[in-house]
């Protein structure tokens, strides 16, 4: 269930109660025109919330590969699934379930070479995105099963990624 997005129907009465579980991003509008934002939540976790062909994916902020920031990743297709590709070295990781995906090839010794994208499984930790009344929630994945992405969610890494966002911007 994690990594998918809930929406209420029109025809639903009352929204589900907010559960403490699910932590505020902002406003679906906001998300929808700035394509994808991050934040911090729960004060532990960095997340990155993507609106993508009219859908709404979250998973942690740092790939799991070397912690690469995936905000600044660029959205493509892999065997017809949005995938988010890591800015540093161009790992693929599936929107939806957060699976590392890569090329292989079927025979290396025939020619010409049939590649075709696999899975390495489940690499990025993905949350589940609540949507009620226009404003858009997550609620973290809290599944006690160590996830590689996980390495990444520590002060160590949110100061490295501040530090190098800071050498970035121009100087005023």
């Amino acid at each position: 269930m994690f990594g998918s997005t809930i929406r209420m129907s029109p025809a639903e009465e009352t929204p589900p109660a907010l559960s403490p579980d699910m932590h505020f991003i902002g406003k679906k509008a906001d998300i929808i025109e700035a394509g994808r934002v991050t934040k911090q939540v729960n004060g532990c976790r960095d997340v990155l919330v993507v609106y993508h062909q009219g859908e709404l994916y979250a998973m942690d902020l740092r790939c799991y590969h070397a912690g690469g920031l995936l905000h600044n990743g660029d959205i493509e297709e892999f065997n017809g699934r949005p995938c988010i590709v890591c800015p540093w070295h161009q790992y693929k990781i599936t929107l939806a379930e957060g699976e590392g995906l890569y090329q292989a090839v079927d025979h290396p010794t025939i020619r010409p070479l049939k590649t075709q994208w696999r899975s390495k499984g489940v690499k990025q930790r993905t949350h589940k995105v609540t949507e009620v009344s226009g404003d858009v929630y997550v609620t973290l994945n809290d599944s006690s099963e160590a996830i590689e992405s996980d390495v990444y969610q520590t002060e160590k890494y949110r100061t490295a990624s501040l530090d190098a966002l800071l050498k970035l911007k121009p100087k005023t």
